[in-house]
């Protein structure tokens, strides 16, 4: 009989430790679960990864022929969409050394007008095959070159006129005969104006095209040079006179 009285009471007391125990528990994970609610809660919604975009990149084929005798030079692989005519003339320049890019003028068709360097591969493509006509252009000079050589040569001859140099007048009647005001201010006026061009060449003006031919040079040069020359011989003669006077 005792002993199953003692028996009971631990019964009781392992009872009364596990309630306790699962009391605790409860109490901690409950108190762990709010601890849990309130970082998340915190933390903001759940952002979606961002899905990886994966660069396409379309390639063209680009056979080149001779414009005149219409025969196929080579072919460019792998030309990106983003690429410009200048690319393609650098490219073409290594496949095929003897073509300078300065010199080649790209056509999309015999006779058609020729490509500008900035034009896009992709604006002038119709298919993934692109075929251009080459034309040797012959040898080229800088746009630059052009206008320093233009405004320099009348400037420079105009003051050789106007120093009456013995090779271009009588220096007897040179020394005779002085210049009148009106001379100098047309030399005043004729030097400040090219001086402003060479000037704007150099500092402001950027021209588009990179290159032009040779004969657009001498052209040029003859006009300007021809017609400053003709100018300066009248206005800076030892007989001119004003013709006011």
């Amino acid at each position: 009989m005792f002993k199953r009285h003692k028996s009971l009471a631990s019964e009781r007391k392992r009872a009364l430790l596990s309630q306790r125990a699962t009391r605790f528990i409860l109490k901690d994970d409950m108190r762990n679960f709010h601890f849990l609610s309130k970082l998340v809660l915190s933390a903001g919604p759940l952002r979606p990864t961002p899905a990886v975009k994966h660069s396409k990149t379309t390639h063209f084929e680009i056979e080149i022929f001779d414009a005149q005798t219409r025969k196929q030079i080579c072919i460019l692989d792998k030309v990106t969409q983003s690429s410009t005519i200048h690319d393609v003339k650098q490219k073409f320049h290594k496949a095929c050394p003897k073509w300078y890019p300065s010199r080649v003028g790209l056509q999309l068709e015999c006779g058609g007008p020729f490509l500008k360097d900035y034009i896009t591969i992709q604006s002038i493509a119709a298919s993934s095959i692109v075929t251009l006509y080459a034309t040797d252009l012959g040898q080229q000079v800088s746009w630059t070159t052009v206008f320093l050589a233009e405004y320099t040569g009348p400037l420079l001859i105009y003051l050789l006129f106007y120093l009456r140099i013995p090779c271009i007048y009588d220096g007897k009647e040179s020394a005779r005969r002085l210049r009148h005001p009106v001379v100098h201010l047309a030399c005043f006026c004729h030097c400040i104006h090219y001086i402003r061009y060479l000037l704007e060449t150099l500092f402001v003006h950027k021209v588009s095209a990179g290159h032009t031919p040779l004969k657009n040079l001498i052209m040029s040069c003859a006009f300007y040079w021809g017609f400053t020359s003709w100018i300066a011989y009248y206005i800076n003669h030892p007989l001119y006179t004003p013709p006011c006077m």
